[in-house]
């Protein structure tokens, strides 16, 4: 008996049986369906569609023996599972609850979408799948020439894909590349494609230092809950012997935290520098912790510490995330509100290096503990006469054991346009010293008929410092500093606009009557010390980078700014001006614990000149430059030029950075430094891309590197080679040589000398 159906619920047509849920309800759809109740079979034929407990199986043939309860499909059988993986095959015959069966010439494709084929496949239990001459692999197969082998797969006589313990096992294989075999797998066992943390081996790392000769690292990663987990980590060096690391990781509701142990036993301790504490340290380790925590939406803390056998072990054995030149421990809390910000943080700088000078031995008690540094700022949330108003607060403590003076203010030959305190070690007191500042500041905007903006400023400040210090630079132990200003700006922007253009040009002046700045030189400064004049600074109120030092005096600032957008892509920005010490004492002439202000451009009453231009397009082409120049004779004091273009497969950029001399800081002679960097995407694939810094003046190859580098969706690969060495006045010019490279494929794992071995769950 035949009958043609349109979706019908075919529960009575296949059995009660075919259930594994007891409220699961199977659909059959199928352009015919033929029941023989003599062989006692069902067939459904033509477009045939099954849906069941989230299952769906589609093909040109099923029958169903309600005798063995056995179903089979054929003709372009396609099953899509319910957790998304699926199984392409010409025949299959599996039991009427999808359990369990038999099928040939098989073809799976996972929700990961990596990719088993076999000539046949058994399933039992609904949970253990076992191809039978199979291959795995994540990647795709070349459209234009499908039978082009893929780039890598594993091929073996049985895989084994447990669902319950979601592992994949092959036995009898091998792992070929491009379609050559190039490993013999005897029993390889990974993780499913579609778990991300599994307990097992990782791949393999490497690393190579001249003093601690190649190593290999070999990890376990235990995946003892879905909530934390357990690293171990040896690497064999062929100088220094085993170091031994483990990492604690812990996931809770409000946040996460880890804890880092890692030690060695050296077998050459004396291939150290014997000026450095390493050299006689044969037994160096570490320990470190990190963690972050949410109290509630708007507060969290945490903290980030290390505490080592010896100032550089972390940088010497390259601890991940622990082998910078400056270790900073840090705990924080921070909390943010709808106008308020707070932030408080104790910190503890550590120095990792191995220099052969023997003053290098005293560099970690020079190193400031800050317990705490706390920023807070607070805006009213109502207008206040008009205006807004807000106060910021800062305290800032400080303990040093021993003085860091002048002499001691040793310049950077490597990195000289770098902004900030990086390019030096940072003088600074003996002792404790303790400052605690908070500042009111009131602005109201007015616009009148012509456009003109009149916005008058009125703050106050106050700072009480006590300092307990036995430096020669330090003059008083307790000072109490007020700061009262008044100020005014106005800016007239001028729109100009036509059919293929707009301009805006915006001349502004500011003028800012104070008190003078008191005890300047007297009391230490810590948070001041990073100072430089440009256009990006001209209208601020206080120029210093800290709250240690204060502008003083009456000041006014003049300025043209202007920013022009035309029609065909192209935009340009630009800003100049020049500052004025109208009255009273100049803060950026008196000299403090470390000059700064001087040779910066506002040491005298008329500044030299800044100013600052850009031009860009809708292409990927910029360039930009700024400047300062002195107030005489225009003469480049300090400028940078950059500039970058991007094609479809290249991008280019180059810098370049000019710097007067400035004997007192230590530099005589000018600073000229050329940055350039390139890469360029071959093909889809393959890209190179490099990079150089040179220093013009001495002529010297700060640094340079190049790399070459794959990836497409199942297979990466990056090599990198770098170079750097010192510059003059530096005597240790020998170029230091390093070599990266790291190799991944997708769902394995990868390797190399950039590993990262504490995720994947490969073994």
């Amino acid at each position: 008996m035949a009958a043609t159906t349109s979706p019908v619920l075919a529960q009575d047509a296949l059995g009660e049986g075919f259930k594994t849920n007891p409220d699961a309800r199977m659909l059959l759809q199928a352009d015919e369906l033929v029941y023989d109740r003599d062989m006692q079979t069902v067939v459904a034929q033509g477009a045939v569609q099954i849906e069941y407990d989230g299952n769906r199986l589609v093909a040109d043939k099923v029958t169903y023996n309600r005798q063995t309860n056995r179903m089979s499909a054929s003709g372009n059988v396609q099953v899509v599972e319910k957790d998304g993986n699926t199984i392409y095959t010409d025949e299959m015959d599996v039991t009427d609850d999808f359990r369990d069966g038999f099928v040939n010439g098989l073809r799976v494709e996972t929700t990961d979408d990596t990719r088993f084929v076999a000539e046949s496949a058994e399933r039992s239990g609904g949970e253990i799948t076992t191809f039978n001459n199979g291959v795995y692999t994540a990647c795709q197969a070349c459209t234009k020439n499908p039978d082009k082998p893929v780039l890598w797969q594993i091929k073996a006589q049985k895989i084994i894909w447990n669902g319950a313990r979601k592992s994949v096992r092959f036995e009898r294989g091998q792992f070929e590349l491009f379609g050559m075999p190039i490993a013999f797998l005897p029993a390889f066992e990974m993780a499913d494609p579609s778990v991300k943390r599994k307990s097992g081996f990782l791949f393999p790392g490497f690393a190579y230092k001249d003093k601690l000769g190649f190593g290999v690292k070999a990890s376990y990663f235990w995946n003892l809950a879905p909530n934390y987990d357990l690293t171990a980590s040896t690497t064999g060096y062929t100088k220094q012997g085993f170091l031994s690391e483990a990492e604690w990781r812990h996931r809770l509701e409000n946040g996460s935290y880890n804890l880092r142990i890692a030690g060695i036993h050296q077998f050459k301790s004396g291939d150290f520098n014997s000026n450095t504490i390493d050299a006689d340290n044969k037994n160096r380790g570490m320990i470190a912790s990190k963690g972050d925590f949410e109290i509630n939406s708007r507060w969290k803390y945490g903290w980030d510490v290390m505490a080592q056998s010896d100032k550089n072990f972390s940088r010497t054995y390259d601890i991940e995330g622990y082998s910078s030149s400056t270790q900073t421990s840090n705990i924080y809390l921070t909390g943010i509100g709808e106008r308020s910000h707070f932030d408080l943080n104790f910190y503890r700088f550590n120095v990792q290096e191995d220099k052969s000078s023997s003053h290098e031995n005293e560099v970690d008690s020079k190193q400031p503990w800050v317990f705490p540094s706390l920023d807070h700022l607070y805006i009213a949330p109502d207008a206040v006469y008009g205006g807004e108003f807000s106060i910021t607060s800062n305290l800032q403590v400080l303990y040093r054991k021993n003085q860091y003076d002048n002499a001691s203010l040793v310049p950077s030959t490597n990195s000289f346009i770098q902004r900030g305190s990086d390019n030096y070690r940072v003088p600074g007191a003996s002792g404790t010293n303790a400052r605690f500042t908070s500042e009111a500041e009131w602005k109201r905007n007015f616009i009148t008929p012509n456009g003109v903006v009149i916005t008058p400023i009125l703050a106050l400040r106050g700072d009480a410092i006590g300092v307990n210090s036995n430096s020669i630079d330090v003059t008083r132990s307790q000072a109490f500093r007020a700061m009262a200003t008044a100020g005014m700006e106005v800016r007239w922007p001028i729109l100009f606009s036509s059919t293929s253009s707009t301009h805006i040009i915006e001349p502004t002046a500011q003028l800012f009557v104070r008190n003078n700045e008191t005890y300047a030189g007297a009391i230490p400064n810590e948070d001041a010390q990073s100072f430089v004049f440009d256009a990006t600074n001209l209208f601020e109120r206080d120029k210093f980078s800290g709250y240690d030092r204060v502008e003083g005096g009456t000041r006014a600032n003049l300025g043209l700014r202007y920013s022009g957008n035309l029609n065909s892509g192209w935009g340009v920005y630009g800003l100049a001006g020049q500052s004025f010490q109208l009255a009273g004492r100049n803060s950026f002439a008196s000299p403090d614990f470390v000059n700064v202000g001087a040779e910066s451009g506002l040491q005298n009453s008329r500044s030299d000149y800044v100013a600052m231009l850009g031009i860009s397009d809708n292409e990927g082409f910029s360039l930009a430059g700024r400047g300062r120049f002195d107030r005489k004779d225009f003469s480049l004091q300090r400028g940078e030029i950059e500039a970058q273009k991007s094609w479809s497969r290249l991008s280019v950029s180059a810098r370049y950075a000019y710097i007067a001399p400035q004997p007192t800081y230590g530099y005589n002679h000018i600073r000229q430094e050329l940055s350039l960097a390139a890469s360029a995407r071959v093909n889809e694939n393959w890209r190179v891309f490099g990079g150089t810094t040179y220093e013009l003046v001495s002529n010297t190859l700060v640094r340079a590197s190049a790399g070459l580098a794959y990836d497409d969706e199942c297979f990466s690969y990056s090599m990198t080679y770098s170079q750097s060495r010192n510059a003059p006045p530096s005597t240790v010019t020998k170029p230091d040589h390093s070599i990266g490279f790291k190799i991944s494929f997708r769902t394995l794992g990868d390797f190399g000398s950039t590993s990262n071995l504490s995720k994947g769950s490969l073994y």
